[in-house]
């Protein structure tokens, strides 16, 4: 069973999966495609491959971008059901990645700009990945754009987080990936904790402590006061795709990321994919990019006997090529390791 995570800026899950089938079919073996998701970049595409024998289609939307110009995000329609992603409308990468951002001025608006796009074409179901933004806004940018749109209206609105982040916290733990430097670190920490009893006396929920409401930069807070529900996004993505039921039917379990390292664990699609294979006593082997702090060793357990291998492409192909070419690169490590077995 192919089931990795997309690849940063690089390469997509399915992409990966296919790559990582192709491995498989070429040493004999039947692979169960599974390209997974915990929120974040390739959130749609996870769920429109799901969906691929369904009625569906993309649809696309001129949104306003991170930094405010207008851009062109996709999203996926199945009525009555639509996918949406923050990382399509209020993108780190459409920023210019960190060193293009301007995480002062980067905002969630694009994104709730295309939920409510959703909302228009008659979506009473919307999940909203959330993960891979530029902007740490609490959510401001998008709770502004749904007022003036009308609201959620009576649709329910799932949104899937890949963090379990404070709303406060958001700007300590993810402003500098975001660009921020330390002293516009403090300054967004300032404007969350603001938004924390705006939030609360104009809509009487208190997000300062709920669990998941920092996810991409507090968009998951600004989100749930107008009454969407967080969830955690690897959960949803998992029960969506059946993987568990697919994970315990497996002899082997592929699954990979960019880079692996502590954060893999905690709530990302890794550690997720790891936990239900190795319960089910199903060896795993991690493709990633590469590895770094935390990645290695995989925690232990009670309950758990599955085996891992972890191989890292930048190590076994070099950093260049691994980033240039990563499906390629595990491709060929996934036919080297199986064909061994």
């Amino acid at each position: 069973m192919a089931a990795p995570d997309s690849f940063k800026g690089t390469a997509s899950a399915t992409e990966m999966a296919q790559a990582v089938g192709r491995a498989a079919r070429e040493s004999g073996w039947i692979c169960d495609l599974c390209p997974l998701s915990d929120g974040g970049e390739g959130f749609a595409e996870v769920l429109a491959g799901r969906a691929a024998a369904e009625r569906g289609r993309w649809r696309t939307t001129t949104v306003t971008g991170p930094l405010g110009s207008p851009i062109i995000a996709r999203w996926w329609w199945a009525e009555p059901e639509a996918v949406v992603e923050s990382a399509a409308a209020s993108g780190l990468v459409l920023a210019g990645g960190a060193s293009g951002n301007d995480p002062m001025a980067a905002t969630s608006r694009g994104t709730g700009e295309l939920v409510a796009a959703a909302l228009r074409a008659g979506a009473q179901r919307v999940l909203v990945g959330l993960g891979g933004s530029a902007c740490t806004d609490g959510g401001l940018g998008a709770l502004e754009a749904l007022e003036e749109a009308g609201g959620l209206r009576s649709a329910e609105v799932l949104a899937a987080c890949d963090v379990v982040t404070s709303f406060v916290e958001a700007a300590g733990q993810f402003g500098p990936q975001k660009g921020a430097t330390p002293a516009q670190v403090e300054q967004l920490r300032r404007r969350l904790v603001t938004l924390v009893g705006h939030y609360r006396e104009r809509f009487g929920v208190d997000v300062g402590e709920m669990t998941m409401a920092g996810a991409a930069g507090g968009l998951a807070g600004g989100l749930a006061v107008l009454g969407a529900r967080l969830l955690p996004g690897f959960e949803l993505v998992a029960e969506a795709t059946g993987m568990k039921r697919r994970v315990v039917a497996a002899d082997l379990v592929v699954t990979g990321e960019g880079r692996l390292d502590l954060s893999s664990w905690a709530g990302k699609v890794v550690g997720g994919v790891v936990r239900e294979a190795r319960l089910a006593g199903v060896h795993v082997l991690v493709i990633a990019g590469s590895v770094g702090p935390g990645g290695i060793p995989v925690p232990q357990g009670p309950g758990i006997d599955g085996g891992v291998e972890v191989v890292s492409l930048a190590e076994r192909f070099g950093e260049d090529r691994a980033m240039a070419s990563p499906a390629a690169c595990a491709e060929e490590a996934a036919r080297e390791l199986l064909a061994d077995r």
